[in-house]
């Protein structure tokens, strides 16, 4: 079985760091960009990538906005999308997956709740 290629797209190089470290040590390729234009880009051209562990509160464009735009993207109408938060409130996870999003997780991220949820793809 192939290792999985994840792509990590949050605003915050810390998240990103401890996502990836935490992530690698289990067997996943990691990709990253701090926003969603450039994972956009990144997802257009790499054909690769299994999963998008995606922050919905960024800047420029936010993961609600940028989910549609991936999923239009013909040859990623079906990549699992993982809609990440650090808000926690009462129907959030139901307004991530109107727009779009396969799962939903909140911040801080339960790793084991992480782990589960890709083992879907």
């Amino acid at each position: 079985m192939s290792k999985k290629r994840l792509l990590i797209v949050d605003d915050d190089s810390r998240n990103i760091f401890a996502l990836t470290h935490t992530l690698r040590v289990k067997s996943y390729e990691c990709l990253s960009c701090t926003n969603a234009e450039d994972a956009i880009k990144l997802l257009k051209s790499d054909e690769e990538i299994d999963a998008v562990l995606l922050d919905m509160m960024m800047p420029e464009m936010d993961g609600y906005d940028a989910i549609p735009l991936i999923k239009a993207i013909p040859s990623r109408k079906s990549t699992f999308i993982i809609a990440v938060t650090a808000q926690a409130m009462t129907g959030d996870k139901e307004k991530c997956l109107e727009a779009g999003a396969d799962d939903y997780i909140s911040k801080p991220v339960d790793v084991d709740k992480l782990l589960l949820i890709l083992s879907k793809i």
